[in-house]
């Protein structure tokens, strides 16, 4: 079967020219000219991922990116939005969006955009699968599962916040600079912030504090970047 896209778009030039390129790039596509009824529908469609424009009439489409990922963690996103500023970018990817793409643009662009960000999640389920659950200090990670456990209970994480604690799982000690971390957990994505590394282990640490108050496992290092210890 093709692989089933989410286009949530108001704008109808906009989304039949990307219908029109994406399914005869071998694509299936559903659109939503609104975004609620996105999120009634996901329920019943399990799409492979989702194309959001941010300026949608009847929700913000980060209110809708943050919603469709509290059901579909694993979801990919690609934003489309008439606004370039840099602020949208950062906002776009801390809240989880695989990659950006600002109006006017090319719809083969948006295409090709697609099929990298489904390609690199492709190549991340095969490693995954060919791995086993590992015992690391307080920690349990099972990559095939995209799980991991701290203190022995499990930790809800968003797919970033995953890839992000297994980098620094799978290295204990080694000091991993932000741009060390962009290219090996946002790797592939055309737009990329360093702020968005300090987002996500601002949003870990508390994960990890709400389980176990007396323990920091990922330090700082001022100007260097972040490295994880691991208990004895």
């Amino acid at each position: 079967m093709n692989p089933l896209i989410w286009l949530v778009e108001d704008e109808a030039s906009i989304a039949d020219t990307l219908i029109y390129t994406l399914e005869s790039e071998g694509f299936e596509v559903c659109w939503f000219s609104l975004g609620q009824p996105a999120l009634n529908a996901l329920a019943q469609s399990q799409p492979e991922l989702a194309i959001l424009d941010v300026g949608l009439p009847d929700i913000n489409g980060f209110d809708l990116c943050r919603q469709l990922l509290a059901r579909r963690p694993d979801l990919p996103v690609l934003f489309l939005t008439a606004r370039s500023e840099e602020i949208d970018r950062i906002i776009g990817l801390e809240i989880g969006a695989d990659d950006y793409v600002a109006k006017p643009f090319s719809p083969r662009e948006v295409c090709a955009r697609v099929r990298t960000i489904l390609r690199r999640l492709q190549k991340q389920r095969t490693i995954q699968s060919q791995d086993c659950a590992l015992a690391l200090g307080d920690f349990t990670l099972d990559e095939a599962k995209a799980y991991v456990s701290y203190c022995q209970q499990p930790l809800a994480l968003t797919r970033y916040e995953f890839l992000l604690l297994k980098t620094l799982l799978l290295a204990p000690g080694r000091v991993f600079s932000r741009q060390q971390l962009m290219d090996t957990v946002w790797a592939g994505a055309e737009e990329s912030l360093e702020r968005t590394v300090d987002t996500h282990i601002k949003t870990l640490r508390a994960k990890l504090r709400s389980i176990n108050t007396e323990q920091s496992p990922i330090q700082t290092h001022r100007g260097l970047g972040y490295s994880l210890g691991l208990k004895a």
